[in-house]
């Protein structure tokens, strides 16, 4: 059997960029992952094709997951890659939408798969969501970084570029084949304050939305995750507020972010023990109120 599995094939798609997203270690915050979700569910889309898991997943890292059905039967739900068209009739182009979590092993026979449906259904741009952690305050605009194969769009899009050099996780690897293929690609990294342990982040999956209608050209309600985002940070700000080392530690942060190269005062913790302490107050606090 064929991974790629077609339930159906979405004929007349306009256009198509193909948005990817996978859950786990480019997902942080789980704001990529979200923020595909929203897409979705405001554009109608639905699902077409998937690719089975058997050939990249580990399931003791993966684990498959049993669910009751009518308080009776169980089902056993395999963690699998779905695949989603949005017909956007008054964008310029409509939407496929790839998500699930990111594969265990043989990359590049997956990666292989997603360029195989790319040519399938004449996508014109691939697209990746990533989140990443990093040291910046939870106030203000989220930073997003991002690359495409066009320079122009990264200078349109008002983007940083990424001077990332290291490990990679499935992101890298699907963009770095999809532009090998001749596909146009471009991939776009929200950042996320690592010294925050709650997640998800709405405010970063907010960020990637709104950079993904700008980049793709399609309009998405977001109303609910503009809501979400802003009462996570008021819920941010309300434990910081108890803490003067965290009240430093942030103002530490927002600085750095207006000046580059901002040193942190010695008498300040570090983001690894204002997590630790913020982590312990959000325990005791309990659930936020709505």
């Amino acid at each position: 059997m064929q991974p790629l599995i077609w339930e159906r094939r979405p004929d007349g798609l306009r256009a198509p960029a193909l948005v990817c997203a996978f859950t786990g270690w480019n997902d942080a915050g789980d704001a990529a992952s979200a923020a595909l979700q929203v897409v979705g569910a405001s554009l109608g889309a639905t699902r077409f094709a998937r690719i089975d898991p058997e050939e990249f997943y580990d399931f003791q890292v993966a684990r498959p997951r049993i669910r009751l059905t009518e308080g009776r039967s169980r089902k056993i739900e395999w963690p699998e890659v779905e695949v989603y068209a949005a017909r956007v009739p008054r964008a310029p182009r409509d939407l496929i939408l790839l998500q699930g979590p990111e594969p265990s092993m043989r990359w590049r026979g997956f990666m292989q798969q997603i360029v195989e449906l790319s040519d399938a259904l004449g996508v014109q741009m691939v697209v990746t969501l990533g989140a990443l952690e990093a040291e910046i305050p939870h106030t203000g605009p989220v930073p997003i970084s991002g690359f495409a194969s066009d320079e122009g769009l990264v200078e349109r899009l008002g983007l940083r570029r990424s001077n990332y050099d290291g490990p990679t996780g499935i992101t890298g690897a699907v963009l770095t084949a999809c532009q090998d293929a001749g596909l146009p690609c471009a991939s776009l990294w929200a950042s996320v304050p690592q010294w925050v342990p709650a997640a998800p982040n709405p405010k970063a999956a907010l960020a990637l939305v709104r950079k993904l209608e700008g980049l793709v050209g399609v309009s998405v309600n977001a109303e609910e995750l503009e809501s979400d985002a802003g009462r996570w940070e008021m819920q941010v700000s309300a434990a910081v507020a108890q803490d003067p080392d965290a009240v430093a530690f942030v103002e530490r942060l927002e600085a750095a972010a207006l000046e580059e190269g901002s040193v942190a005062a010695p008498d300040v913790p570090n983001g690894d023990v204002i997590a630790r302490d913020f982590q312990r107050f959000l325990r005791q606090r309990g659930p936020a109120e709505s």
